[in-house]
Parts: structure tokens; sequence; C-alpha cells
């Protein structure tokens, strides 16, 4: 078994992107606004690494108002398919503008559009209104690239806490838990 968490997730997640039929780089993403009432939603992971675990989102949204409150957050990976989950905790920060840049820019169009006429999480009258705002869009950009919104990027969690969990027969599951420490990763057991 791997002693390196990095090393672990990129083996479990390589499995779940062979076996998961949608999206097995899914992932719950949990934060707390500045009184610490939780929220969760779906995003999905676009990149990962020894420096963390990165997703993009407009930074006007409600996910982000609660970021810019509290960094601290959670993630979650559940494959059920493999019987098997990954907890990370750690402190949310912005991606650089280099790598934003370059996601948007692998993005189809619809979806670059889209960033430019979504007022996420806010209020919307009706779904016409937002169409209207798309076609907007999609004759402001005619002929030409999207740039990327200046309220759109990504954020990086920089984990402190991972913990593998694998379901076991009887609900005798296995449960690996990293936490960072000076100089490296300290590893252990936790009860199912």
């Amino acid at each position: 078994m791997a002693d390196d968490p990095f090393a672990l997730f990129d083996t479990w997640f390589a499995e779940a992107q062979a076996s998961e039929p949608n999206d097995p780089n899914a992932m719950a993403l949990a934060t707390s606004d500045a009184r610490g009432r939780p929220s969760v939603r779906m995003v999905l992971l676009k990149g990962h690494g020894p420096d963390g675990f990165v997703f993009y989102t407009n930074r006007e949204s409600r996910k982000a108002g609660e970021i810019a409150a509290n960094p601290h957050a959670a993630l979650l990976f559940h494959w059920k398919s493999l019987r098997r989950q990954i907890r990370i905790e750690g402190e949310l920060t912005w991606a650089s503008d280099i790598e934003s840049d370059a996601y948007f820019a692998s993005r189809s169009r619809d979806s670059q559009l889209g960033a430019w006429a979504s007022d996420q999480s806010r209020p919307l009258a009706d779904r016409a209104t937002f169409e209207a705002r798309f076609a907007e869009m999609q004759a402001k950009f005619a002929g030409g690239d999207v740039p990327r919104p200046p309220h759109w990027g990504g954020y990086r969690l920089t984990p402190d806490h991972i913990e593998f969990w694998q379901d076991r027969a009887y609900r005798l599951h296995e449960r690996r838990v990293f936490d960072r420490a000076e100089g490296g990763w300290t590893e252990g057991l936790l009860y199912p």
C-alpha cells in the first residue's frame, strides 16, 4: 500500500475513471459561512497533485462568499461502484490567473458563454431571462475567442487531512488517514 496520500489518491482516482459511469471527478464541496452554517454542493475536480485539489467556479457565487468568510473546507469523493470514498480537509486559496485562463480556454464555447451569462446563485425570475442573456453573450463574442470573465476562476484546496475509506463486509470498513505534519505526512488507521 502507498504511504504517500497523493500516490494512493492517483491509484484510486484512476480506478474510478476506469469504472464509474458518470463524472468520476465529481466531489462534494462543503463550506460554511461566517456564522458557521454549513452548505454542500457537487463540483468537478479539474486538477490535483501534491499542491492540492482544484475546481473552478464563479467567484461571486454563494460558495465563493462562504470561502471568503471561512476558507476552511472539505471535499468528498464517493465512488459507489468501487465501494470507496475519500475525505479531504484543508484550506482553499485562489488558483493562479494562468491556471484559470488555461482551464477556461479548454472549456466548450457554450460553457464559456454560460460563465458570462450566469449570475450564479442569485435569484432568476425565469429561464427565458437566462437564455436571453446567453444569446446576448453569443452576439457579443461572435466570431472571436471568449475571454475568461474577471469573476470566474479556480480554487485550490491544500489538504491537511485525507481519509481513504474502503467498504468491507459486515461494516468492518478500512479507514486510513493521513495528516500533514512538519516535513511530510503521518499515517494511521481509524476504527470503522
